[in-house]
Formats: C-alpha cells, sequence, structure tokens
C-alpha cells in the first residue's frame, strides 16, 4: 500500500514536471514567434523607411549615399558591365526597390570624402530633362582617407548614341533623320542649360557621341560629368591639366592655351557632323600609294570634306547613305552650317550653345556658311605623340606655337605618328 502510495506521488511529480516543461516549451515558442515576426516588422519598416528616404531624397533632386555592400547587392558584384571609359567601368544594377540603375566606377583617382561630397554636391544641384539624372553616390574609405568611389545613375535604356551612328554588324539600322534632328536639339538644350542657366558656369569638357544617351522614346540625356569644371560667372577660360577625347578637343585645348564654354561648342559641332555624315570625322585610312612606294596611312578629316561639299553645292553627298532621300534637305542645311559655325578654329567666331539652339528651332536664321579655315586639327593630332607632346623629326619636343607653326606650313618640319602611335591615337580618335 505503502509502496502504491509512493508510485503515486512520483507519477504525479513527473507529470507536474512534464506539464511545467511542457509549458515553458509552448511560451518559449510563442515568444520567439513573436520576437521574429517582430524582428521582421522592424527590418520590414525599416527597408520602408530607408526606400521611402530614397525616394524623398530623389524627389528633391538629393543623392543617395550608399555602402559598397549596397552597389554589391545591386550589380551581383559588379557582373553586368554597359561599357568602359577613359575615367572607369559602369555597371548595371538594379536597387532593392527595383529601380535600374548604372553604377559608374571611378578610376584612376582617389578622393577624400569631404572633397568627393563637394564634387557630388555641385553636380547634384545641376539638374536637367537633357542631363542624366545623380541618383546616388558610394566612397569607400582608404588608408589614407582616399578610396575608391561610385556614382549611381538613372539606367537609360537604349544606350548610347555611337551605337545607333556608326555602321556595325550588332545594329545595320541607323537612327531615322526626323531622329537625328531632335538629338542635336536635345543635347544643345542640355549644354545651354549647363553653360548659361547654371548659377555657376558648368563645362562638361567630354561632349561625343559615346556621352550622349538615348532613352526610350529616343530623347538624348547627356552624361559622364566625371571631367566637368565649375566656373564662377566672371571666369572666361580656364587652363585645365585633364583632357577629354581627341577628334572632339577644340585647337585651343589642343594648344594648352586655356578652353571655355567655347570648347564644349566646338565639340558639339563635330557631333553634329556625325550625326549627319553617320561616321567618325577623323579616320586613318590607308593609301595605295604609286608605283615603287608601299601602302601608306594618312589621316581623313571629314569636316575638311563637308567643307569642300558646300563650296561646291553638294552638300547632301555628305549625308549617312543609309538615310537614302529620307534627309530634309533644310534641316540637313541649317544643321550643316550651325556644325561649321561651332567648330571655328577661333573661339570667339563660335556660336553660343544658346544661339545654337535657337538656329536649329527655327527661331533665328541659321547663319550662312562661315569662311573656310586651315583646319589645323587634324595636322596637330598627326604631330601629337603619346604623351600629348608635338614631335620634330629629330624626335626632340616643339613648344605648342612652334607646333602651330609646323602645321600651319603643311607638317614640313614635323614628324607625323608611326603606325604604333597611329594605333594609340586612334583609340582616343574613335572616342572609346
Amino acid at each position: 500500500m505503502e509502496s502504491k502510495n509512493v508510485l503515486a506521488a512520483v507519477v504525479a511529480a513527473l507529470a507536474m514536471i512534464l506539464a511545467i516543461a511542457l509549458w515553458l516549451l509552448m511560451r518559449y515558442v510563442v515568444l520567439n514567434r513573436r520576437r521574429s515576426s517582430d524582428l521582421r516588422r522592424v527590418a520590414s519598416e525599416g527597408r520602408e523607411l530607408r526606400f521611402q528616404y530614397s525616394f524623398f531624397r530623389r524627389v528633391a533632386g538629393l543623392p543617395t549615399k550608399y555602402s559598397l555592400r549596397d552597389l554589391d547587392r545591386a550589380t551581383d558584384n559588379f557582373r553586368w558591365m554597359l561599357g568602359r571609359g577613359a575615367s572607369g567601368a559602369v555597371f548595371k544594377g538594379v536597387l532593392d526597390d527595383g529601380t535600374p540603375v548604372a553604377v559608374k566606377r571611378i578610376e584612376g583617382a582617389e578622393y577624400g570624402e569631404k572633397q568627393f561630397k563637394a564634387e557630388i554636391a555641385a553636380v547634384a544641384s545641376v539638374q536637367h530633362v537633357h542631363l542624366v539624372r545623380l541618383l546616388g553616390y558610394c566612397h569607400v574609405n582608404g588608408g589614407g582617407g582616399g578610396g575608391p568611389c561610385f556614382l549611381v545613375y538613372d539606367y537609360i535604356e537604349n544606350g548610347s548614341l555611337d551605337e545607333w551612328i556608326f555602321p556595325s554588324p550588332k545594329r545595320q539600322r541607323g537612327l531615322t533623320w526626323p531622329l537625328r534632328y531632335r538629338v542635336a536639339v536635345d543635347v544643345a538644350r542640355a549644354l545651354a542649360y549647363l553653360h548659361h542657366d547654371c548659377r555657376a558656369r558648368v563645362l562638361h569638357l567630354d561632349i561625343k557621341p559615346e556621352n550622349i544617351l538615348l532613352d526610350d522614346e529616343f530623347r538624348a540625356v547627356v552624361a559622364d560629368f566625371g571631367l566637368s569644371k565649375l566656373m564662377n560667372r566672371d571666369q572666361s577660360r580656364i587652363v585645365a591639366s585633364m583632357r577629354g577625347t581627341k577628334g572632339y578637343l577644340a585647337p585651343e585645348w589642343l594648344l594648352g592655351t586655356g578652353i571655355s564654354e567655347k570648347s564644349d561648342v566646338y565639340s558639339y559641332g563635330m557631333v553634329l557632323l556625325e550625326l549627319v555624315g553617320g561616321r567618325r570625322n577623323v579616320r586613318l585610312v590607308e593609301d595605295g600609294g604609286g608605283e615603287g612606294r608601299g601602302k601608306q596611312s594618312k589621316w581623313s578629316y571629314f569636316p575638311k570634306t563637308v567643307m569642300e561639299k558646300v563650296r561646291e553645292g553638294r552638300l547632301m553627298e555628305v549625308v549617312d547613305e543609309r538615310l537614302q532621300m529620307a534627309a530634309d534637305q533644310k534641316q540637313v542645311t541649317t544643321m550643316v552650317h550651325v556644325a561649321l559655325w561651332c567648330i571655328q578654329e577661333r573661339a570667339e567666331l563660335r556660336p553660343t550653345m544658346t544661339a545654337v539652339v535657337e538656329m536649329l528651332e527655327g527661331k533665328i536664321a541659321a547663319a550662312a556658311p562661315p569662311p573656310e579655315t586651315d583646319m589645323l586639327v587634324v595636322d596637330l593630332l598627326s604631330i601629337m605623340d603619346d604623351n600629348g607632346q608635338f614631335s620634330t623629326t629629330s624626335g626632340g619636343n616643339i613648344s605648342a606655337n612652334e607646333a602651330t607653326s609646323a602645321a600651319v606650313h603643311g607638317g614640313k618640319n614635323v614628324a607625323f605618328a608611326s603606325s604604333s602611335t597611329n594605333s594609340f591615337a586612334m583609340s582616343y580618335l574613335s572616342g572609346r
């Protein structure tokens, strides 16, 4: 009897212990689920707040600061490269909120965070419908305070203009004439805004087809302010140590005599001619040579050809042959005349971008074709060595003034580039 009482007591105690353990386990599970739910809710609310914060910053035109981890995730560890330029590579990405972006990794220069943020603030203050929108940035601190930098831009659907106007196996059909003319107006409006409507005048300094993007409606958006310079209103010229892209550089830039907004006008004029002709302005072509002479290379300079055709009254012969009869002759005439004024060697003869917009839009009459010039640029490019110096036949360097004199006299005292130098130069002339 006593043993039965002991057994009953033990069973009761075990049952109580088991019940308590089960109750504790259930409470732990419930609390853990509640805690996990709370954490998920907090995380979700945090993401939502970040999205809202990012959204309101974009609406206000303020760039968002991203971490390198954010950009790694957005670009899948920088897997999808869109292209590479002189200042860095560009990758396609998708932000956490689903926004497609282009992430540019700036190479070859390190900025302190304070300096980089100052540059970002300056660029972010420049907003126009035909300028690519800066969404955010990332600065990675290095050991000495400087580190790699990233810029996050809107992703522009149809890529760059060069892919649409220069023949390539990938895309045989180029832009129609109406779209080319509209692109010319869009880019002119963007540059007019930079030069005349910003609080501080902005020089782009690298206008070329690769830096003109086309959106899903084929409206032009000017990109890449990596080489931009801000000028005070009372500054008319600056001397820049950086270099843009050969083939689009004004003579005053090649000669190092100082640049102004008229240097952008020159580059724009070169782009106009490429829009009309569907070909690069400066090309190295093989000369068949005569009897007893091997093949030689020489420069083909499209602006000089255009000027000759204008003088002969055969302007339509310079139009991209893929357009056939689709190009509007009046618009072609206007665009070519504007382009030839834009590429005048004397900067003071070039129109402002505001005047260019008005001429292209028909608000003022387009000027008659300008007087012929020597077009020294092709000669200057031919005698420039790999380091941007002008070379003599004896192998020494000459000054900018001496180079000008040599070019004026037909280049008789200068050595034209060797094949290896030509190869180097063409990598710049091609805009890559």
